[in-house]
């Protein structure tokens, strides 16, 4: 149901379109000629955003790709490149386990990994019962990040916020459990098939009002 809201939104859909599309295009991009080091960069950015700016939890990814201490080093060494995110501490050794998750016979596979999981819905559940430090927003994002953001929200606070005005759902939830993350992901689904602008390009168009960029 299309209200005053989404006609105010609508506009500006138009007018940022052709970045949406842009920005997408490159997501889908990151996967096609991406090598399984940077699909593992993009997986281990999604551990850093939880309640820290995106742009910070890129920076510090970059700057330990450009260190060579992402794919190496411990705990304690990658927590000083993570002052700029919070729970560093907590979040370096996520890192740490993941890459241990993600590393085979001395090298990184998380993109040939992935490759072998069939489905999307099965990817997302994978990382959701697997990696610490990632619920099914961080999943949704890491997945939208490179390309398969069609079908899977990311309900953080700003959708949450938007999806009431745009009376999608009534309130913004307490808390968001798996039962409650998903029914409010299909109610997403079936409002964007409505009103014709797919999930991927709904979460950006939303993210822009709030943030005033397209990023990650």
């Amino acid at each position: 149901m299309k209200n005053e809201y989404f006609y105010e939104i609508e506009k500006k859909y138009f007018e940022i379109k052709d970045d949406i599309d842009k920005r997408l295009e490159e997501y889908k991009k990151v996967w096609e000629e991406g090598t399984n080091e940077d699909i593992h960069a993009e997986l281990s950015f999604c551990i850093l955003t939880p309640q820290s700016k995106a742009r910070n939890a890129w920076k510090a990814i970059t700057n330990m790709r450009n260190d060579n201490v992402l794919f190496s080093a411990d705990p304690e060494t990658l927590s000083e490149y993570l002052n700029i995110v919070r729970f560093k501490n907590n979040k370096a050794k996520y890192l740490v386990e993941l890459r241990n998750q993600m590393t085979k016979d001395g090298k990184i596979i998380t993109k040939d990994f992935f490759e072998s999981i069939p489905t999307v819905p099965e990817r997302r559940n994978w990382i959701v019962e697997n990696i610490k430090g990632m619920s099914w927003k961080e999943a949704g994002h890491f997945l939208r990040n490179v390309g398969f953001g069609q079908e899977v929200a990311i309900l953080d606070r700003h959708i949450l916020k938007n999806l009431v005005r745009l009376q999608v759902i009534p309130e913004v939830p307490k808390t968001l459990s798996k039962k409650i993350y998903l029914e409010i992901e299909d109610k997403m689904k079936n409002y964007c098939k409505e009103v014709g602008i797919t999930m991927d390009r709904m979460d950006l168009l939303l993210w822009y009002l709030e943030a005033g960029e397209i990023f990650k």
